[in-house]
């Protein structure tokens, strides 16, 4: 499979650059930092991208998208994530969010979000995981009561990335109890300014503004705020973690972490110890290695298939590389690479710091790597039953 990109997407690339260089502050270090200018800054960032017909490139034309093609998608995603993610958290209704009420919504809801995602004035949180329901996400118990025509919530989400700058919650809920455990899910859009809604931050060293709890208390939905069919939401969230799971190409991150350590040590490459510098040819090949899995899941897209082997595979690999890379850099760089984004005593942008704090947790979100290996071995034992 040739995977080259077109003269088209090496121009989007080239202007996607030219655009961050133009309306991004320098060394933007993502948006969970102290100085809450850098979430304003993407916000006014995701209106520019909107305008140019940019942040949703392959959707359809009636969802304010471009029909492009995925790679062209591709190229867009691997600009944001190198770069620090200068979409904030609209990459979550673009990349997942939106491709999932256009397979699961009503025209109805289609018609209210899907614009309002296209023009970046709508941000999201995800109310999946809770205390007692991580990995096992199926085991989920905040209840969703029927009342009249309405449904009553109680219970509490934990891990919620957002939440504090979040419009809407796609929230997963337990409907019913009887049966297996996947079913019984139902999916809500909820307004985060119902009345019932408590939100808490959670500091961890991922940074402010990332992780929070979220408690629903008698919090009233409506009936037609429900995603999907009743009791039938596991179809939802499955579909959804497959497209987030590919959603973020974490391997570009990686990739000009890289390069830019290979510039920093410039003429002084050689004073490196040979086993680190090993190991960063090691990065470079793994690097590549996710950067193809993760091509393959792509070119699936191309041909409408929904490829969920292959996603947990190019999971496994991103996420293991982020801390591979942040490894790397942190003993590469040290003991400067202690200095992050806000001090003046960083290298270059502070990258290296902020990477290794964030990679920690790579391996944990959307799916831990052990619930990931555990499909990618069940799906391979199935394939080999149904060959047999």
């Amino acid at each position: 499979m040739d995977y080259d990109f077109s003269p088209e997407d090496q121009a989007l690339r080239q202007r996607l650059r030219d655009l961050i260089d133009e309306h991004m502050p320098a060394d933007f270090p993502g948006i969970f930092v102290d100085d809450l200018a850098m979430y304003e800054a993407t916000a006014r960032f995701c209106r520019v991208l909107a305008q140019e017909g940019l942040l949703t490139l392959s959707w359809p034309r009636r969802y304010g998208g471009a029909e492009s093609t995925p790679w062209s998608q591709l190229v867009f995603r691997e600009e944001m994530w190198s770069h620090n993610e200068p979409t904030g958290p609209q990459y979550m209704g673009v990349n997942w969010i939106g491709p999932a009420l256009m397979q699961f919504g009503t025209e109805e809801q289609k018609a209210f979000f899907l614009p309002r995602i296209a023009a970046g004035e709508i941000v999201w949180c995800q109310g999946f995981s809770e205390p007692d329901a991580g990995s096992d996400l199926a085991s989920l118990q905040l209840r969703a009561e029927p009342d009249g025509d309405d449904f009553v919530l109680n219970g509490q989400k934990i891990w919620t990335s957002y939440a504090t700058f979040a419009d809407y919650c796609i929230l997963a809920t337990r409907t019913e109890s009887a049966g297996p455990k996947q079913h019984g899910i139902t999916v809500f859009l909820v307004p985060m300014d119902r009345p019932g809604i408590e939100v808490r931050p959670i500091a961890s060293l991922t940074g402010p503004h990332h992780f929070h709890e979220v408690f629903f208390t008698d919090v009233r939905v409506r009936r037609d705020e429900m995603l999907g069919r009743l009791h039938e939401g596991w179809a939802v969230m499955s579909a959804g973690l497959s497209y987030e799971r590919t959603g973020n190409p974490r391997y570009a991150r990686s990739a000009r972490i890289l390069a830019q350590l290979w510039e920093e040590l410039g003429d002084r490459w050689g004073e490196v110890p040979g086993g680190l510098r090993a190991r960063y040819v090691k990065a470079l090949v793994h690097t590549r290695t996710a950067q193809l899995l993760n091509y393959r899941v792509v070119n699936a897209y191309s041909a409408d298939e929904l490829p969920r082997l292959e996603a947990s595979l190019a999971r496994v690999a991103a996420t293991t590389l982020d801390q591979e890379v942040a490894d790397v850099a942190m003993d590469m760089e040290a003991p400067w690479a202690l200095f992050g984004h806000d001090d003046e005593l960083r290298v270059g942008s502070g990258d290296t710091e902020h990477h290794w704090r964030y990679a920690q947790a790579s391996t944990v979100a959307a799916g831990t790597l052990e619930v990931q290996k555990m499909l990618i071995a069940r799906a391979t034992l199935q394939s080999e039953k149904e060959g047999a």
